[in-house]
């Protein structure tokens, strides 16, 4: 079993930044491949970022790429999204999630996760 924290949210003018933390319990969280996901209000859940359990490859979604980076520290267990250049419609409450099976699915598929926080309201304002 896994629990995952996030943490950093707030409010944000528009062009300015965050950075959102995952604390993961459990000494197997470097076996995880990591995801960020979010969801606006009336809106599906989107795809953010995702993250190898070595850190050497991440996936962004093409609504974050150039501003958003994703980073994880093994030793820490944790994960960070830092998000740079924000915009109004990067408003949503971000989620963290882990994947036990790295090869199961498209990292960008919520349903190949099987940990999710509760998650972190990021709100930008105009």
């Amino acid at each position: 079993q896994v629990q995952l924290i996030e943490s950093g949210g707030g409010l944000v003018q528009t062009g300015g930044s965050l950075r959102l933390s995952c604390a993961a319990s459990g000494r197997t969280f470097s076996r995880y491949a990591m995801g960020w996901f979010r969801q606006a209000p009336g809106k599906e859940r989107e795809f953010v970022a995702h993250i190898t359990w070595s850190a050497g490859i991440t996936y962004y979604g093409d609504s974050v790429k150039g501003r958003f980076t994703i980073s994880r520290d093994n030793a820490k267990n944790t994960m960070y999204l830092q998000m740079n250049s924000l915009k109004p419609e990067d408003t949503a409450v971000y989620y963290c999630a882990a994947r036990v099976i790295p090869n199961a699915g498209p990292p960008y598929a919520s349903s190949v996760y099987d940990y999710w926080g509760q998650g972190t309201q990021v709100t930008v304002s105009s």
